[in-house]
């Protein structure tokens, strides 16, 4: 399985995850929209570490496995974490001054989709899949 680690601190490290996940989806012969949903949900789950945790990491694997082709992407940081999931992945409510979407908008873009989140940690795991 390869993968790869992007420290999430600035802007830029944004376009670098979400080049590295556009990369490996297109290098495993993912279509191009999946591609593109993919790294936009990444550019979604990246911005959201910059704003509310300062900093993170993302890790993008290849979880590929006899039936599928997956690209995993686990978004994480240890600041102070959801408090209300259920809330957070409504659309339209925000914590902060954005439109309530970057959370609720990443699932509707990509295949499977899981949060976890406590006082502290919070890791959001999204992946795009093919049948072989």
């Amino acid at each position: 399985m390869s993968h790869v680690i992007i420290d999430i601190n600035t802007q830029k490290d944004i376009i670098t995850a979400r080049q590295n996940a556009r990369d490996m989806a297109k290098d495993m012969g993912f279509k191009l929209a999946d591609q593109t949903r993919l790294a936009t949900a990444i550019s979604e789950l990246t911005r959201n570490v910059i704003q509310y945790a300062v900093k993170g990491q993302c890790r993008i694997s290849d979880a590929s496995d006899d039936t599928y082709m997956r690209v995993k992407v686990a978004v994480e940081d240890h600041r102070p974490g959801i408090p209300d999931i259920e809330k957070a992945m409504t659309y339209g409510y925000s914590t902060g001054r954005g439109l309530g979407a970057g959370l609720p908008g990443s699932k509707s873009l990509v295949h499977e989709f899981h949060i976890e989140s406590k006082p502290g940690y919070t890791k959001v795991t999204v992946s795009m899949k093919k049948k072989r």
